[in-house]
């Protein structure tokens, strides 16, 4: 596994995007309605490695990245997005700092492991009713077209699971698991209800 840490990955992304869109990052991350915010003296004129120093550090390393994915694909650079979600696999989609459990209750553990996360394996197995959820999702803007486009032409359910995982559901971090979650318990209530007896 590679040994760099996600502070240089984000680093490096905007070192390397291109100066208009670099600052087009910047305004959209001031534009940010949720918490926590940034303060635009913090942004304005600096460099990448400021900015990567305001993103880890208002959003911790892990949640810095579900942020950085959510900008890029606002401002249009999904192929930037898709790039740091492949260079940060497994490193992010954790709570960024300040957030707390969902309304909805049942979709956080104990130890703030979000339940999409925690019984994975099960979901990716036993989902069937996959067609509806993603459109929704789709719907939703957690899935952009070109990977609901990609996605729908996999073969199998689990084929088409595995793959939300590895893409949308890791950028669109807590609030993307989150409407995942609660279209699991529309379509797929059974399971849910057995993966939570079996906690």
């Amino acid at each position: 596994m590679s040994h760099i840490t996600n502070r240089q990955h984000l680093k490096n992304m905007l070192e390397d995007l291109k100066k208009e869109d670099f600052h087009k990052f910047c305004h959209q991350l001031l534009d940010r309605r949720d918490e926590p915010r940034v303060r635009r003296n913090r942004v304005e004129g600096k460099g990448f490695l400021d900015i990567t120093d305001v993103l880890v550090s208002t959003f911790t390393e892990s949640g810095a990245v579900d942020v950085a994915v959510e900008i890029l694909r606002q401002i249009g650079c999904n192929d930037d997005a898709d790039r740091l979600v492949k260079d940060t696999c497994g490193q992010s989609s954790k709570p960024v700092s300040g957030s707390t459990a969902s309304p909805s209750g049942g979709n956080k553990m104990e130890t703030d492991k979000h339940f999409v996360d925690k019984h994975k394996v099960q979901l990716i197995k036993r989902v069937s009713n996959i067609g509806p959820i993603l459109d929704e999702l789709f719907d939703h803007d957690v899935v952009q077209q070109e990977c609901y486009d990609k996605i729908r032409a996999l073969a199998t359910s689990q084929e088409k699971i595995r793959e939300l995982y590895c893409g949308p559901l890791k950028a669109a971090g807590v609030k993307g698991k989150d409407v995942f979650y609660k279209l699991l318990e529309e379509h797929e209530s059974y399971l849910i209800d057995d993966l939570k007896k079996n906690n």
